[in-house]
Order: structure tokens, then C-alpha cells, then sequence
């Protein structure tokens, strides 16, 4: 596959969202530009009167693991992305601490599917989440669990300055 496809339409409804601060992270592995060429583009919307978070996904050549199909190790870590950037859209900047992920199905390479992500329980830092990966039709091929930790103020202040000095060293925008 030379270029992806264009991701699927997002539903009635969905609105482009940014999930996380100062931008799209050029250097991301999973929603990155850098990540597009070949291995996953990704996509986040949000509706207007819920709390989930829904994903456009592809997974490109770049994602291969078993012959012909994405990787286990692609596939969790568009689930992880998604349940963090779930975390940050509904105010609890988080990082991950733990994921389960059950795969249901083997994922074909250049498969366009939907996540979605959505907070199950807070417990003072403590974020449990939930996603699960599905094609058009709505069949399931994956899905997980998260327990997301939120970060201190000092954390999240560290990591602005961190970001600000990587975009000046790099004389690029986001990164």
C-alpha cells in the first residue's frame, strides 16, 4: 500500500476533537504525522453530550505482525492512546499504569475501523477506562482495560517546559 486510504467517515453527530495540549504531537507513534505514511492514522471525535471519546483508525504495511495482519503491539497501543486521550478531553491529564487487552479477532492490514473510549470509574488519581477497536459493521477485534494515573501539577508543568524546548531546539511546531 503506497498511500492510505481516507479514514471513515465519522458518524452523525462527532465532532474533531484534539485530545491532548499544545497540538497534534508530530512525533507520536500512533496519532502522529510521522506515523501516517505506513503504519496508523488516527483520527478523535467527541459528541456533544457524552463523555466518550470515538476514533477513526488505520492500520497500515508499517503495522505489520503475523503475515498479512496488524500487530497485537499496534493494535494495544491505539487502544492505550485512546483511552489516555479519553482521560485528558474529560479533564484528568493521565498516563497510562496498567492495560489489559483481549484481541477477539485478527486485524487484516489496512483495516479502517472506530475506538471508542470511555471513563468506567475515578477514584481520586485513579482513571479505569475502557475501548474496543470495530470495524464498520460493529464487529469487535479488540478491546481493553486501562488504569490511568492523573499527573501532578509539577508533572504536567515539567512536561509543557520539556515539549517548549524541543519545539525551540527543532524550530518546528509541535513534536
Amino acid at each position: 500500500m503506497t498511500s492510505p486510504p481516507p479514514l471513515p467517515c465519522p458518524r452523525p453527530g462527532w465532532e474533531p476533537v484534539d485530545p491532548f495540549p499544545g497540538g497534534p504531537a508530530t512525533g507520536s507513534f500512533v496519532s502522529g504525522t510521522a506515523a501516517a505514511a505506513d503504519r496508523t492514522r488516527v483520527s478523535y471525535y467527541r459528541q456533544a453530550a457524552s463523555d466518550h471519546l470515538y476514533a477513526c483508525v488505520w492500520f497500515g504495511r508499517g503495522s505489520e505482525g503475523p503475515p498479512d495482519h496488524v500487530h497485537g503491539g499496534a493494535i494495544s497501543a491505539v487502544l492505550d492512546e485512546a483511552m489516555g486521550a479519553a482521560c485528558w478531553v474529560n479533564g484528568h491529564p493521565a498516563v497510562a499504569a496498567r492495560l489489559i487487552i483481549n484481541f477477539r479477532h485478527m486485524v487484516p492490514l489496512g483495516f479502517s475501523g472506530c475506538v471508542e473510549a470511555w471513563i468506567d470509574h475515578l477514584d481520586r488519581r485513579k482513571v479505569s477506562l475502557s475501548a474496543r477497536l470495530t470495524d464498520a459493521a460493529g464487529k469487535l477485534f479488540a478491546e481493553g482495560e486501562g488504569l490511568f494515573v492523573t499527573l501532578m501539577p509539577e508533572q504536567l508543568r515539567a512536561s509543557a517546559r520539556a515539549r517548549q524546548a524541543r519545539v525551540a531546539i527543532s524550530g518546528q511546531g509541535s513534536s
